[in-house]
C-alpha cells in the first residue's frame, strides 16, 4: 500500500496536515456535538409519535441514544489505540481500503441527503407544500399572496444562489463560528415557542389526546411501524463529526462526557418537540411539522408566533447547511481525487464541486418535496451504517461478505483459512482490545440495525406498489 494512500485515509476532514491544538473544553464540545445532532431530524420526530404512539416512541428515542453512545465510545477507543485521525482511517486500519471507501460513500450519501432535506424544509416554510392534496401555504404566500416569484422553485433558487453560495464558499469552518452560534440560538427559540404554544393550547382545551400505543387498522401493517425507526436513527447520526471534535480535546474521557451530555440534551429536546407537536396537531401532523404551522391560530399574536417558529428554524437550517457541506465536499474530493493537493488551495476544483453540489441539492429538493422518504432511505442505509454497523464491525473486525468469499477461495485453492488475516479464526479487532461484552453488544447492534433496516425498506417497497 502506498504512503500517499495512507496519508489520504488518515488526513483530517478539511485537508489539514497538522493535528489541531488540544484546547477544546467539554462545554464547547457539547455545543458542537449538539449542533451536529440537532438538524432537520427534529422536524419529523412528531410524525414518529403519530406512527408509533407516545410510549414506543419514547422508548425508541432512549434506546437509539444509548446505542449511539456505545458506538461513539467504540470509535474513540479504537481511534486512540491506533494512528488514524478520521472515521475512514479507523475503518481502513481494520478492513483496508474497502473500509475507508465505504465510510466515505456513507458520509456522502448521508450528508447529501441532509442538505436536500434542509432545502425541502426551507421551501416548505417560504412557499408551502401540497401533500396528499391538502394545501399548506408558506410564509411568503400568506404575506403577499401566490405569485411566480414566491413559488417553491423560485424561492429555493433564490436562497441557494444568494444565501447558500456565499456561506459554502468559505474555505475554513472557523469562519462560520458566529453563524453556528446563531443557529443554536434559533433552534432553542423554535423549541421554546413550540412548547409555549402547546401548553397554552392544552390549558384552553384545544389539544388532541395523543395515542400512547400504535393503532393498526385495515390499511396499516405491523411492519409499517418499522418505517419510523430510520427517522430516529438519522436524527441521532452525528458520527461523521466525532473525530474533528474529539481529537481537539485533551482526554478521550472528556469527549465521551460531552457526547453523553449532548445525547441527553438532544433526546430531551426531541421528545419535548414530539409530544408538544403531537398535542398541537394530533393526527393531522405532517412529516415536516413546520408545514402544520400555517394554520390560523385565531389571533394576531398566534399568527405572528406561527411565522416566527417557521422562519426561525428555516434560518437555523440555512446556517447549518454550510457545516454539513464542508464534510460532504471534502469526502467527495478525497474519494474522487485522493492524490491531488488540498481542496481549499485549488480554486477551480473547489468552486466546481461547490456549484455541482448546490445544483444537485436544488434539483432533488424540487423533484421530491417530502422529507419522510429521505429520512427513511438515509436511516435504512447510510445513517444506520455510520451509527451502528461500522462501529460494531470495527469492534468485531468481522465482515461476513468478505470472509465468505475468502473461505470459498481457500477451499478452491487448498489454502489454510487460518493463515489469512480476515479468516474466521482471526475474527477479532485489529488492536485486540475488545472484551467479550463489547463483541456481544456489537453483534446485537449490527443484527438489530440490519433487521430493522431490511423490514423498513421492504415495507416501503411494498407500500409503493400497493
Amino acid at each position: 500500500m502506498s504512503s500517499s494512500a495512507i496519508t489520504s485515509a488518515n488526513a483530517p476532514l478539511l485537508g489539514e496536515n497538522k493535528p489541531p491544538a488540544k484546547h477544546t473544553s467539554v462545554s464547547s464540545a457539547v455545543f458542537n456535538v449538539s449542533t451536529s445532532i440537532i438538524g432537520a431530524g427534529i422536524m419529523s420526530i412528531p410524525a414518529t409519535l403519530k406512527v408509533l404512539g407516545v410510549i414506543p416512541a419514547f422508548m425508541l428515542i432512549v434506546i437509539i441514544a444509548w446505542l449511539a453512545d456505545i458506538s461513539v465510545e467504540f470509535l474513540m477507543r479504537y481511534t486512540h489505540a491506533g494512528k488514524s485521525t478520521t472515521y475512514a482511517g479507523v475503518m481502513k486500519e481494520s478492513f483496508g481500503r474497502i473500509g475507508s471507501v465505504l465510510v466515505q460513500l456513507c458520509v456522502i450519501t448521508n450528508n447529501l441527503g441532509c442538505l436536500i432535506i434542509y432545502l425541502i424544509i426551507i421551501g416548505d416554510v417560504l412557499s408551502g407544500n401540497q401533500p396528499e392534496g391538502s394545501v399548506h401555504l408558506g410564509v411568503l404566500q400568506e404575506w403577499f399572496g401566490i405569485h411566480w416569484w414566491n413559488s417553491r422553485a423560485f424561492s429555493i433558487l433564490f436562497i441557494v444562489a444568494f444565501v447558500m453560495l456565499p456561506l459554502v464558499s468559505f474555505r475554513r469552518v472557523d469562519a462560520l463560528r458566529f453563524s453556528s452560534a446563531l443557529a443554536v440560538f434559533l433552534a432553542v427559540l423554535f423549541v421554546s415557542i413550540s412548547s409555549v404554544m402547546a401548553i397554552d393550547a392544552l390549558i384552553e382545551g384545544k389539544t388532541e389526546t395523543p395515542r400512547l400505543l400504535p393503532y393498526l387498522d385495515s390499511n396499516a401493517s405491523f411492519f409499517d411501524l418499522f418505517t419510523a425507526v430510520p427517522v430516529i436513527v438519522t436524527a441521532f447520526t452525528f458520527h461523521f463529526n466525532v473525530h474533528p471534535i474529539g481529537l481537539e480535546m485533551d482526554k478521550p474521557s472528556d469527549m465521551m462526557k460531552a457526547v453523553r451530555i449532548s445525547l441527553i440534551l438532544c433526546g430531551t429536546i426531541y421528545f419535548t418537540v414530539g409530544i408538544f407537536g403531537y398535542l398541537l396537531f394530533g393526527e393531522s401532523i405532517m412529516p415536516d411539522i413546520l408545514v402544520n404551522f400555517d394554520q390560523n391560530s385565531g389571533s394576531a399574536l398566534g399568527s405572528l408566533l406561527n411565522d416566527v417558529v417557521r422562519l426561525s428554524y428555516a434560518l437555523h437550517l440555512v446556517l447549518v447547511f454550510p457545516l454539513l457541506n464542508f464534510s460532504l465536499r471534502a469526502n467527495i474530493d478525497e474519494f474522487l481525487f485522493p492524490s491531488t493537493p488540498i481542496l481549499a488551495k485549488d480554486n477551480t476544483r473547489f468552486m466546481s464541486l461547490t456549484l455541482i453540489l448546490l445544483a444537485i441539492c436544488y434539483l432533488a429538493a424540487i423533484a421530491i418535496p417530502n422529507i419522510w422518504y429521505f429520512f427513511e432511505f438515509m436511516g435504512s442505509t447510510s445513517a444506520v451504517s455510520l451509527a451502528f454497523v461500522f462501529p460494531g464491525a470495527i469492534t468485531l473486525r468481522y465482515h461476513l461478505y468478505l470472509i465468505s468469499w475468502i473461505h470459498i477461495a481457500c477451499s478452491l485453492k487448498d489454502i489454510p483459512a487460518k493463515s489469512l488475516p480476515f479468516s474466521l479464526y482471526n475474527c477479532r479487532d485489529v488492536h485486540g482490545i475488545s472484551t467479550s461484552r463489547d463483541r456481544i453488544v456489537s453483534a446485537v447492534m449490527i443484527i438489530l440495525a440490519a433487521v430493522t433496516s431490511v423490514i423498513a425498506i421492504s415495507s416501503n417497497i411494498y407500500s409503493f406498489f400497493t
